[in-house]
């Protein structure tokens, strides 16, 4: 019984290591917590730092790329697409598909792929919404692969 108290009382004065709720209480209403924000008669939890080396969002640069596609084929989630647009050889990447392990930026040899530090706009109802797709606007279904 000791070691359980022992491991209880250090958790609770452990600093904690996740963002806490913007506001100290959770409320009925997000509205009700802006309008009190604006009033000035509360205030909000600052949200916790990113740590160095976070793996955010993907950040894709067309005109360096040089089109090797090794990103598709270490991709463990093919989380990208290449597809024919205009005469035109194009990756698109679906964020709701990546695991973020960072392999397609670590092995791009010109840095065209990078991992941001966004993460907000990463939620939606949709997988196909704007915010989760890099490079491109169409579902996988809507696009013709090419054969590589």
């Amino acid at each position: 019984m000791s070691k359980i108290m022992r491991k209880i009382s250090k958790q609770v004065f452990k600093k904690h290591t996740t963002n806490l709720f913007p506001a100290r209480y959770a409320p009925d209403s997000i509205l009700q917590v802006l309008q009190l924000l604006d009033k000035g008669e509360i205030e909000l939890n600052p949200p916790i730092e990113i740590p160095p080396d976070f793996r955010g969002k993907l950040k894709y640069d067309e005109e360096t790329c040089v089109n090797c596609y090794q990103c598709l084929n270490v991709c463990p989630t093919q989380a990208m697409q290449v597809h024919e647009e205009e005469g035109e050889e194009k990756i698109t990447f679906y964020t709701a598909r990546c695991t973020f392990c960072q392999q397609c930026a670590d092995i791009c040899p010109v840095d065209a792929i990078e991992m941001t530090e966004e993460f907000i706009t990463l939620s939606a109802f949709d997988k196909y919404d704007s915010n989760l797709i890099v490079n491109g606007d169409k579902t996988p279904g809507q696009l013709k692969k090419l054969d590589k």
